[in-house]
């Protein structure tokens, strides 16, 4: 079968999870395609009229579609040569995107000068219970101050390179190509990477309506449903309870990211586990990388036991074990409680990012996040992966909203990180302003409600 021949293929499959009129049926599932990475950068795609004639639609809507991503910028027309895809941005580039003045766009800890480092030798360090370190439950030192933290009713604990990793561990356990996932509505994008990469569709739903949870539930018949607590793009912090409840009853397993769970802001509480009210069918991921520090490389999962055998099976595929000096490094940092001084200082940056928005760019909306390190702002008429492009040119790197959503929406959102210290949050807001002023929409439509709070 021929490149032109695989690519068609595909579209057809993809035309099918996506509503709407055709030729943004097909233009998204063009775009689905160069973002999994099945369409490369500098790819010729077929003429209007062989693309028409392949995948049954009018020549007018295939035109429509390859207009549509020109305009969008994820694909050019080169004049007696055909429409060729351009990059496209992917949540994995968020980390790859090069230097700049100040990054926004990664929701991390910028970096590890809040921590106090203990003093240990090279051979404290190496020190691994098995001796060899291939311990592959993990370090049983941190298993168990985890496990005295843990607020759920599994206390066995399976530490993972991160919780990037535990997710794709529940995905390689849980799904198989064709299968669909429930996500938020928007959705943290290292889980869509993760899904896609699995061949699974995700579902976008809005997660906080039992209604609208129980009707996906029944139309879809999910393989998975994957929730935060606090959510990553908007720092919503939600309780997620008919969540569990419901895929409970429809025997559907559930994944749920507490990642952010500790960092309530405004002394908040923290919502339940949900393995709580769905014991026997919830893997729990979490990890230290936001409280922390992400160049650890430490998380974990609980899960009830047989699921956790299969989940331990995927972990022993993946890299046998997590690097046991980060590990024991960890149990040294979490015996100082560096998680409450933390959280006070990302709050006092979130208030202070907020306040320098508001100032600076008063057209932009936002509902203040409640938890976690970013904000989820509306840029009222705004292409958000075209600004991104611009903002960088002024030395600001952000996450455009598209990265957030299965099939590429909330273009006029972006996810702002405030976890910078405050003299980089200024100039970052600064460069922000310079960039709305060149680039901004030439309309201002009214506030749409979502006030600044």
């Amino acid at each position: 079968m021929g490149r032109e021949e695989n690519l068609v293929t595909l579209l057809r499959d993809r035309l099918r999870l996506h509503q709407g009129p055709a030729g943004r049926r097909l233009a998204g599932a063009l775009t689905d395609l160069a973002q999994t990475g099945a369409i490369t950068p500098g790819t010729r795609l077929p003429s209007e009229r062989d693309l028409a004639q392949a995948v049954g639609l009018s020549r007018g809507t295939v035109a429509a579609a390859f207009n549509a991503l020109c305009e969008e910028g994820l694909c050019e027309r080169r004049q007696g040569s055909g429409t060729y895809v351009l990059g496209v941005p992917t949540f994995g580039g968020l980390l790859q995107g090069g230097a700049v003045l100040a990054d926004l766009s990664t929701s991390v800890v910028p970096d590890p000068s809040h921590l106090a480092v203990p003093a240990l030798l090279a051979g404290d360090l190496m020190r691994a219970p098995s001796g060899h370190g291939y311990d592959a439950m993990g370090d049983s030192r941190l298993r168990a101050v985890l496990a005295a933290a843990e607020r759920g009713p599994h206390r066995e604990i399976l530490v993972t390179s991160g919780a990037q990793q535990g997710i794709d561990l529940a995905a390689r356990v849980l799904l198989r190509p064709g299968d669909r996932v429930l996500v938020g509505d928007p959705a943290y994008g290292g889980a869509l990477s993760v899904f896609r990469r699995a061949g699974a569709h995700a579902v976008p739903v809005d997660l906080a309506v039992p209604a609208a949870v129980e009707d996906a539930l029944a139309r879809h018949r999910p393989a998975a449903v994957f929730t935060l607590p606090v959510d990553n793009p908007t720092g919503r912090v939600s309780d997620l309870r008919h969540v569990a409840e419901l895929a409970a009853a429809a025997d559907v397993p559930l994944v749920e990211d507490r990642t952010l769970a500790s960092l309530v802001h405004d002394g908040g509480p923290s919502p339940e586990p949900l393995a709580l009210a769905h014991p026997y069918g919830t893997v729990t991921v979490g990890s230290l990388s936001k409280v922390l520090w992400g160049g650890l490389r430490v998380g974990w999962l609980t899960a009830p036991e047989p699921l956790l055998a299969r989940l331990l099976e995927a972990k022993l595929d993946a890299d046998l074990a997590t690097s046991a000096v980060s590990q024991r490094l960890a149990v040294d940092l979490l015996d100082g409680d560096p998680v409450t001084p933390w959280l006070a200082e990302l709050t006092r940056r979130r208030d202070h990012f907020t306040a320098a928005l508001s100032a600076r760019l008063p057209e932009w909306t936002w509902s203040r996040p409640q938890g976690g390190l970013s904000v989820w702002a509306r840029l009222p008429g705004a292409d958000t992966d075209r600004f991104a492009v611009a903002a960088r040119e002024h030395g600001v790197a952000v996450a455009p909203g598209s990265l957030f959503s299965p099939d590429g929406r909330h273009r006029d959102r972006l996810r702002l990180s405030f976890a910078l210290p405050p003299a980089l949050l200024d100039q970052a807001v600064a460069a922000l302003a310079r960039t709305w002023t060149e680039t901004g929409p030439p309309h201002r439509p009214d506030r749409d409600g979502l006030s600044p709070s």
